[in-house]
């Protein structure tokens, strides 16, 4: 990436949808804090399932109104180099400070940015004692988690499965909810198991062929409700009590019948929650909550990353780093 002017800076986006090789760097006018605002000197920046749906074209109606290039990126790291007056004695925020950030990103606003300007009630300040990278990796996660749970509702000593427990947001909800006293049933690969009891998993079922039933077999008379990470959908329905829940992270329109109630859930709904972003932060510093980079790359290697991601059998977040000297 080379220097931009200074009233510009560097980005990663899409003029193009495709596969990973149609990342590449753009220059775009640098964004500054509004009221209500701050802007984010980003030093790095998670690598999301999102990032590939608006890469792949996926996203492409939420988009066909705006002109490329698009900018991926949700989860951010940084310094605070701007902002507004009226943020710094409501949110305690100055200059200088390290932070984390959800980015709800949309046509050339996204995280793969030197900069990115948020709302505050976006922004929390770093967990302590993280690199920038780790604390890049965890925050949309597992807000989409928290936000899980709390649709779900259920009462502390209720049974939840969790399907690809093992995978970013599976794992933060088997650790919210054991924080909140649930009975956590984790649904994942064998290599996990010994990691999610560590994080709060009651019940280990390995991932494959008649999946319901076996969860069934664990508990009798089905869970009162899944936290769908996996997508498995109709195929683990079954192991759904009468009128219990299910969350699904992705579209699905189908009625599993029995009176189940599906919630989908969509996380940029949460992105200006401040206290549940901030309790997040909290559970990361207590330990409650695990962050997991499964790789650090410099940002040109975008691409890289995307083809990592797409791989799969990754555990944790691919993060991509931007250099100190981005910012002189």
């Amino acid at each position: 990436m080379h220097a931009p002017q200074p009233s510009s800076m560097q980005a990663i986006g899409v003029r193009t949808y495709g596969g990973p090789e149609v990342l590449h760097a753009v220059e775009l006018p640098q964004p500054h804090a509004g009221p209500g605002e701050v802007r984010v000197r980003v030093r790095a920046a998670g690598v999301n399932p999102a990032d590939v749906m608006l890469r792949d074209g996926s996203l492409a109606e939420w988009y066909r109104d705006l002109e490329p290039p698009f900018i991926p990126g949700m989860d951010v790291a940084g310094t605070l180099d701007e902002v507004a007056d009226d943020v710094r004695s409501t949110y305690r925020l100055s200059e200088g400070d390290p932070v984390i950030g959800i980015v709800n990103n949309h046509g050339r606003h996204g995280g793969y940015s030197e900069y990115v300007v948020l709302p505050a009630s976006s922004v929390t300040r770093q967990p302590a004692g993280t690199t920038f990278p780790q604390a890049a990796s965890f925050l949309m996660n597992a807000l989409t988690a928290r936000c899980v749970l709390d649709f779900l509702a259920l009462a502390p000593g209720s049974t939840l499965a969790v399907t690809g427990a093992g995978g970013a947001v599976g794992g933060y909800v088997v650790e919210l909810a054991a924080a909140q006293g649930l009975r956590v049933v984790a649904v994942a690969s064998e290599q996990d198991e010994e990691w999610l009891r560590s994080r709060g998993a009651d019940i280990f079922i390995a991932r494959g062929d008649d999946i319901a039933q076996r969860v069934l077999d664990a508990v009798p008379g089905g869970v009162d409700a899944v936290a769908d990470s996996a997508m498995l959908h109709e195929r683990i329905t079954p192991a759904i009590r009468d009128n219990g829940q299910i969350a699904v992270l992705r579209f699905w329109d189908a009625d599993p019948g029995r009176g189940i109630t599906v919630y989908p859930i969509n996380v940029r709904t949460r992105v200006t929650d401040t206290a549940a972003i901030t309790q997040l932060r909290e559970q990361v510093e207590s330990g409650e909550l695990t962050l997991r980079v499964a790789a650090t790359l410099p940002v040109h290697q975008a691409a890289e990353a995307h083809r990592q991601l797409e791989k799969g059998g990754l555990r944790g977040r691919l993060v991509l780093e931007f250099p100190p000297a981005a910012a002189t």
